[in-house]
């Protein structure tokens, strides 16, 4: 028996007909290089199933059109040739192919002082999609940072202040008694609370056939918040990075806006969404997770809305004045987050708010 004698039950028709918007496999592991290192990834493939009357999809074919991918440089013009191909095995059969690939990132990251150095893993889905309006794909990437809470700092400082009277009182005010009390530990009677704090970003990419912008838009955001955590260091590091939280005092708020006026000005961003949150094992002073979110995705221009709206969109428009930050802050302080989302319309930088938050 040969290979054109085996029965193929995908051709078929079905007895209960219907059409389905995707089929396909999940959590396929594959070697995908990111940033010129290789890491271990896994892939979630599919297409749509419009052909009501057909009994199913070629999952093989999907399986593999992937090693296209093997360890090659992720990039949008090598996962568009996929979801081609995806289409092309499924000709009669399918208008819409759908691809994810997930990973860490592995990137070198140098201490803030001394010569070291040391990896970090920076967790990232790439969510892409074809279809007859084209090709969409979405970055969605989680990154770690310190944040020093504003309003902790002022009430340590109130307490400084308040040792420094009680124990200068009846002492003599000199330029060395004072630096000998700041460098003592009743200088410092109290200190402001920090927490490792997360961005979750989706970023709405260009078409374009270089690599994934992945580093570049890591290092913006990291640059952006000024107090990235940090790997191999030395006494000399934990200093500059203590100073480095001091200087960048943040809340939620204040960080959802450096990385609003950061990603407008990216070039390979056409459209993004942003969340941050400060997860419960990293809380100082409350035992619950600080978190919000929101249902809505970035919409494509062609939408009838998003047209409308664009229509009255003029060059210079101020983004600030439209710009619908979600404030899920409670009475018991359980949330302490923003979320950001708006398109770019055209090449001046003009830009339109997000349908309502949900």
């Amino acid at each position: 028996m040969n290979r054109n004698d085996l029965p193929d039950i995908a051709t078929e028709t079905s007895t209960l007909q219907g059409a389905l918007s995707r089929v396909g496999m999940e959590q396929i592991a594959l070697p995908l290089q990111v940033a010129g290192q290789g890491i271990v990834g896994r892939a979630s493939a599919g297409v749509s199933l419009d052909n009501a009357s057909a009994r199913g999809v070629h999952m093989s074919r999907l399986y593999l059109a992937l090693s296209a991918l093997e360890n090659r440089e992720l990039s949008i013009d090598e996962v568009e040739g996929v979801l081609d191909a995806f289409l092309d095995t499924h000709q009669g059969l399918s208008d819409r192919a759908f691809l994810d690939l997930s990973g860490e990132a592995m990137l070198r990251r140098p201490a803030l002082v001394s010569p070291l150095s040391g990896w970090k893993a920076y967790p990232f889905t790439l969510r892409c999609r074809k279809d007859t309006q084209g090709l969409q794909a979405t970055l969605e990437l989680t990154i770690g940072y310190s944040s020093t809470c504003p309003c902790s700092a002022a009430l340590a400082r109130q307490l400084i202040q308040q040792s420094f009277d009680e124990h200068f009182q009846d002492t003599p005010l000199t330029h060395e008694a004072v630096h000998d009390w700041l460098g003592s530990e009743q200088g410092v009677p109290a200190t402001p609370h920090s927490q490792r704090s997360q961005t979750h970003l989706s970023l709405r990419l260009k078409n374009t056939p270089e690599a994934l912008p992945l580093e570049a838009a890591i290092n913006r955001v990291e640059d952006a918040l000024g107090t990235a955590l940090q790997t191999a260091v030395k006494r000399v590091d934990e200093q500059a990075f203590a100073l480095a939280n001091g200087q960048n005092l943040m809340f939620c708020e204040d960080a959802a806006r450096r990385l609003h006026h950061t990603l407008q000005t990216q070039e390979e961003v056409i459209g993004f969404r942003c969340r941050l949150c400060m997860p419960r094992a990293c809380m100082r002073t409350t035992p619950w997770p600080a978190v919000s979110g929101t249902g809505r995705a970035v919409v494509r221009l062609s939408d009838p809305f998003v047209a409308m709206q664009c229509a009255q969109v003029r060059n210079g428009w101020d983004i600030s004045q439209d710009l619908r930050i979600e404030n899920t802050r409670t009475n018991t302080l359980s949330s302490l987050c923003y979320d950001i989302t708006y398109l770019l319309v055209d090449d001046n930088d003009a830009c339109f708010p997000g349908l309502e938050f949900l």
